[in-house]
């Protein structure tokens, strides 16, 4: 497994990531320790959840609470990342990143996780209503005290993400050091102007969906139905996003380029992504251990420069 830097946190992260999104809603407790312990076996150290996350039948929290039982004595090992900002009850605001909420999100998030420290803080939206000077100072505050090791911002657009920066910079606080956002071979207004900047700033860039919900992955035809269960039968707003003519096509000429080269539609997924030199590790999630390992290996494919100017050539 190969290894990038985080940013400029100092923090080493596998190019694979697990998303731990299914854990605690798609999948069990049992299941999600195949997934795990697969993971770990493959050499991948970086994880990725948020607060939220496992949020079937109401019950929130559940993906921290399963990886921090699963990991054990093992904690030490990984990377671990998460959220905060989302509502964990249906009368809570929609965002909220007060220093208030931050205090009292990371205290129930390291119960859960079953740890004195997340590796990774991050805010999983920007919230309107909270100055960002105010989240970033508690943030600071989390820092210091040994609780967080670094922090990093998800889903801010271009503005935002300066905003952040330059405010953390002029107060002398802990600087964000990662961006999460969407960024797959089908969604790609990334690359306009958050990527850029994020290098400009040092900042690792953590692309989520790299699969586009499951459209990556080879399994689905255009003169077939959507396949019973998976994220994009059951999910209307990602096979609303997904599901078009153009990516239809944009697929079917993706699959070919990759298939000339002896290699499956989820390698380049990966392969292209990690081809931004920005992009410190893949989020993926997985359902199965087998999932972790086709992604696992999807890794190790590095595309040459005259690889990328003809997949360019594909668009």
């Amino acid at each position: 497994m190969e290894f990038r830097p985080l940013g400029s946190s100092g923090i080493d992260v596998s190019v694979a990531g697990l998303g731990c999104n299914n854990f605690g809603g798609r999948i069990d407790f049992e299941a999600t320790r195949r997934v795990v312990h697969k993971a770990l076996d493959l050499g991948v150290n970086f994880f990725d959840t948020a607060d939220t996350y496992g949020g079937a039948g109401g019950e929130r929290g559940r993906s921290e609470e399963f990886l921090g039982k699963i990991l054990g004595s093992r904690r030490g090992e990984v990377v671990i990342a998460t959220k905060f900002g989302l509502p964990m009850a249906k009368d809570a605001p929609e965002r909220n990143a007060s220093s208030a909420y931050v205090m009292t999100a990371v205290e129930a998030s390291l119960k859960r996780l079953n740890t004195d420290y997340i590796d990774l803080y991050q805010v999983h939206f920007p919230d309107a209503a909270t100055p960002i000077d105010e989240t970033l100072m508690a943030l600071d505050t989390l820092v210091r005290q040994g609780k967080v090791r670094a922090i990093g911002v998800a889903n801010f657009e271009i503005w935002q993400l300066v905003d952040a920066v330059r405010t953390a910079k002029n107060l002398n606080l802990a600087v964000p050091v990662s961006l999460q956002h969407q960024f797959s071979l089908l969604i790609r207004d990334a690359e306009q102007e958050l990527m850029p900047m994020a290098s400009n700033f040092g900042m690792g860039f953590l692309p989520y969906y790299p699969l586009a919900g499951g459209f990556l992955t080879g399994k689905y035809r255009r003169d077939q139905a959507l396949p019973e269960g998976t994220r994009l039968a059951t999910t209307k707003r990602l096979a609303d996003r997904y599901v078009t003519d153009r990516n239809w096509t944009l697929i079917e000429k993706l699959t070919a380029f990759a298939e000339a080269r002896g290699h499956t539609l989820v390698d380049l997924a990966f392969a292209w992504l990690l081809a931004h030199n920005v992009v410190s590790s893949v989020i993926a999630g997985a359902t199965s251990p087998e999932q972790v390992e086709i992604n696992a290996a999807a890794t190790r494919w590095t595309l040459t420069g005259a690889d990328m100017d003809a997949i360019e050539e594909l668009y």
